[in-house]
C-alpha cells in the first residue's frame, strides 16, 4: 500500500479545524461549572510550561547549567521577583556556569 501524503494533510487539517470549531458551535452559553472553568483557566499556562520546560534544559551546552538556571528561576519567582530580574539572573547564571564548565 502506497502512502499518500495528501490524505495525511487532509486528516490533520480536518482534526485541527474540528477542534477549533466544535467548541464554538456546541457551547453557546456561559460555562457555570466551577471545575471546568478552573480547568480552562489554567490550560494556556500549562501549555506554555509544557513547551518551555524542555527548551530550558536543551538550550544550553550543558544540561546542568540549564537545570541550575531553572532552579534559580523557580526560587526567584517563588519569592516574587519580577520577570525581567528572573530572566536576567538566570541568563547570568547560565553564562557563569558555562564559562566555568567549558
Amino acid at each position: 500500500m502506497k502512502n499518500n501524503v495528501y490524505i495525511y494533510i487532509f486528516c490533520m487539517a480536518a482534526v485541527t479545524y474540528l477542534i477549533r470549531v466544535l467548541p464554538l458551535t456546541l457551547i453557546r452559553r456561559e460555562i457555570k461549572n466551577r471545575f471546568l472553568r478552573s480547568f480552562l483557566y489554567y490550560v494556556p499556562y500549562v501549555t506554555l510550561a509544557v513547551m518551555t520546560f524542555p527548551a530550558i534544559l536543551d538550550a544550553t551546552q550543558s544540561r546542568w547549567s540549564g537545570l541550575a538556571a531553572l532552579v534559580i528561576g523557580l526560587v526567584l519567582a517563588w519569592f516574587g521577583q519580577s520577570l525581567f530580574k528572573v530572566a536576567l539572573i538566570c541568563c547570568a547564571a547560565v553564562f557563569a556556569l558555562e564559562f566555568i564548565v567549558v
